[in-house]
């Protein structure tokens, strides 16, 4: 599942670059070093402890906290896990409060590429949950890659993933949960179609506003 623009996804089985899909989307991100050094002294954390637990050496979140670099969407996201906060947070956005509860009633449908999502979550989160219906045959031959990580739960029909080169067919009940990066393609097993329940980490920019391939302009 990819976001809407510049989505880093190829049709058929053509080779795609995960870290150009990265350098791609974390050019478009505002500068985070204000929030950085800020939020990991309030985790109390000192800084080669956090950059122990990100993965990262010293020098390098140094570098970040002062502006020298910039984190890529993955780094982002581990940091915000770190650091007890959102990824907002860590980009100096602002946003108001939100329900915490969804009325089936507000869950306004969505096509995008062909499928069709309604949000069970708040928008505007660092981390997004959707009902999804997957028509067969649509987009099954897309594949995609981008930062983030994806679970998903099939309520109806089933469901062919292909992660890698690796091929698995979902039945409902069944579940999976990867790494974004890792190239994967989604597509029903039957001409019911498949439905299912689908939570991704989504970072705060236009570029990543779904998950599910670009707009059509269609309303339900």
């Amino acid at each position: 599942m990819s976001p809407t623009e510049g989505r880093p996804s190829v049709e058929g089985t053509t080779p795609v670059d995960p870290r150009a899909a990265e350098d791609e989307l974390s050019a478009a991100l505002p500068a985070v070093a204000p929030q950085l050094r800020e939020l990991r002294r309030r985790a109390s954390l000192t800084l080669e402890a956090a950059a122990r637990t990100a993965g990262l050496s010293p020098a390098h979140l140094s570098r970040l906290e002062t502006g020298q670099r910039q984190p890529s969407l993955p780094m982002l996201l581990a940091l915000a896990r770190i650091y007890g906060t959102t990824v907002s947070e860590l980009l100096g956005e602002t946003v108001a409060d939100r329900n915490a509860v969804v009325r089936a009633a507000d869950m306004e449908p969505t096509r995008a590429g062909g499928w069709t999502y309604w949000p069970a979550g708040a928008a505007g989160r660092g981390m997004q949950a959707l009902r999804v219906h997957v028509p067969y045959g649509a987009q099954g031959d897309i594949v995609r890659v981008h930062p983030g990580e994806e679970w998903l739960y099939v309520l109806k029909g089933r469901l062919r993933l292909r992660l890698g080169d690796t091929a698995h067919v979902l039945a409902p009940g069944d579940s999976a949960h990867f790494d974004s990066l890792t190239p994967h393609r989604l597509a029903a097993d039957g001409r019911d179609g498949a439905e299912l329940l689908f939570v991704h980490t989504l970072l705060q920019s236009p570029s990543a506003a779904l998950c599910l391939g670009p707009l059509t302009g269609e309303t339900p």
